[in-house]
């Protein structure tokens, strides 16, 4: 195998959710196992799984293109 570790580790739940709030976004609460984040942009995304779970690709996909339009 060749590369480095890190890339094929996904992120876990609770690394995404730093992410959100470092960038501004607010918690709404949610049922279940689901977070409901806002910016005050507007920009609203959901996030599903315990906070010690793997990321699902989408998932760190979705985080990284919300994080994206609140940069601009």
């Amino acid at each position: 195998m060749g590369g480095c570790w890190a890339e094929v580790m996904p992120k876990k739940i609770r690394e995404l959710i730093e992410q959100l709030r470092e960038h501004g976004f607010v918690d709404r609460g949610g049922k279940g196992s689901h977070r409901n984040f806002i910016h005050s942009q507007g920009i609203k995304i959901t996030l599903s799984g315990k906070s010690g779970d793997d990321a699902k690709p989408y998932q760190e996909k979705d985080v990284k293109l919300a994080l994206s339009k609140v940069a601009k």
